[in-house]
């Protein structure tokens, strides 16, 4: 049986290099190359998705590949998608790199420039453990899905339109349809999450951010178990410590979520530091929340606009929610996803504050009345981007159709009555 390599390489002349040594390699199959780290995960996970056995036995991983570090990579590939060996590119041979590349979970590490006898070498031991790991598995999805638990992050185009409302509704939704859920404040100057939860926490997410392996004992001592079930990872009560929480922790921190939550939502609030980045990039679905006027739509727009310059999110691969939303504003959903070139959530949540302001003003946002109009829309939009159980997301949308779909038009037709 063939072994399958894919490579992950940035720099043209390392692929081709890399390419005709691996064709070179008895029983090697090199797959096509992917030029950065979002393209690899992505692959890796619609592979996963088909089937453990549609994934590389070998990735091959080269120092210079981006815009994710080539170790954070590693460790990233190495927590979820556990069967695929990865062999770290380096020039740096040092102890140092060989025991950080370990830790992060590389099989093998190859020393650059690149010759016949270690590579092959280090290949075939690689693909032997990766074949070995698969049969002890059982060949089987449903023992081992490969992409882990489901990352959400929801950002909004500017302040006040609804981000954090949003991601603790998707939270509590997921929650009660029986998947364990987390959710994480990292909006880590001003985010309100224990706020609208009521909750007095003393650990938060920058307890998390200097220890470089997150241990699920240490992970379960820094979130906060709510009522409903969710498990909450608060922003910092003082905004200034956010700053401790980089990119680089924040990636370990959802990771180590990833491992053992179904769904992980992520509250990035409407500024985007190096951590709420990196939560976006990470992430399977990415919501972008905004109104029907013109000084949201322009903050979409402009985020979208941001994100794809830093290679952070291309805007086909972001979601847009429209929030506060009723036939009678001039700027319809339509309109705003032409603007900003994104996807476009099918729910949209209609504009009924006075459902909220008594739950909100009490800091129980948990509590809504399951007739409300926004609660059903936020709860269908759960549904629709497949957070909850089949079972329950049946249930939600039929609750929804009988009140007037999915598309938050509940509260018109009662007005009209």
């Amino acid at each position: 049986m063939p072994t399958r390599i894919l490579p992950a390489v940035g720099d043209a002349d390392a692929v081709r290099s890399l390419i005709t040594l691996l064709s070179q390699l008895p029983d090697a199959e090199p797959l096509p190359p992917v030029g950065d780290s979002t393209q690899l995960v992505d692959t890796l996970a619609r592979l996963a998705a088909e089937s453990v056995d549609e994934l590389p036995e070998v990735v091959i991983v080269h120092e210079r590949i981006g815009p994710v570090p080539a170790l954070e990579l590693v460790r990233e590939v190495a927590l979820r998608f556990p069967a695929v060996g990865v062999i770290l590119v380096t020039t740096d041979a040092s102890p140092g790199l060989f025991s950080a590349a370990m830790d992060s979970g590389a099989r093998g590490l190859v020393t650059l420039p690149l010759g016949y006898e270690e590579l092959a070498h280090r290949v075939q031991a690689v693909a032997q453990w990766s074949v070995g790991v698969r049969r002890h598995l059982g060949h089987g999805g449903d023992v081992f899905t490969g992409a882990g638990g489901t990352v959400v992050t929801v950002c909004g185009a500017k302040g006040g339109v609804g981000t954090t409302l949003t991601a603790v509704q998707l939270a509590l939704a997921a929650q009660a349809s029986g998947r364990p859920t987390a959710l994480v404040d990292m909006d880590l100057q001003t985010g309100d999450v224990a706020s609208y939860l009521d909750v007095q926490f003393r650990r938060s997410v920058v307890d998390l951010a200097a220890i470089s392996d997150i241990s699920p004992r240490v992970l379960a001592d820094a979130v906060f178990r709510h009522d409903t079930g969710v498990a909450l990872l608060l922003a910092p009560g003082e905004g200034e410590r956010g700053e401790e929480v980089t990119d680089r922790a924040a990636r370990q921190i959802i990771s180590a979520l990833r491992s053992r939550y179904e769904v992980v939502v992520v509250d990035c609030g409407a500024q985007l530091g190096g951590a709420g980045a990196a939560a976006v990039e990470m992430a399977d679905t990415a919501l972008l929340v905004t109104t029907p006027d013109v000084v949201a739509v322009r903050g979409a727009k402009r985020a979208v606009r941001m994100w794809d310059r830093l290679q952070i999110r291309k805007a086909e691969e972001t979601t847009l929610v429209v929030n506060r939303h009723s036939r009678g504003t001039e700027i319809q959903p339509a309109l705003i996803q032409k603007i900003t070139g994104t996807a476009l959530a099918a729910t949209t949540v209609p504009a009924h504050f006075k459902e909220l302001q008594a739950a909100v003003d009490a800091g129980r946002v948990h509590a809504l009345d399951p007739k409300g109009t926004v609660r059903q829309a936020l709860w269908a939009l759960a549904g629709e981007l497949g957070l909850v159980k089949a079972p329950e997301t049946a249930v939600v949308r039929r609750g929804a159709r009988a009140r007037g779909g999915d598309r938050g038009a509940v509260g018109f037709r009662r007005r009209r009555e």
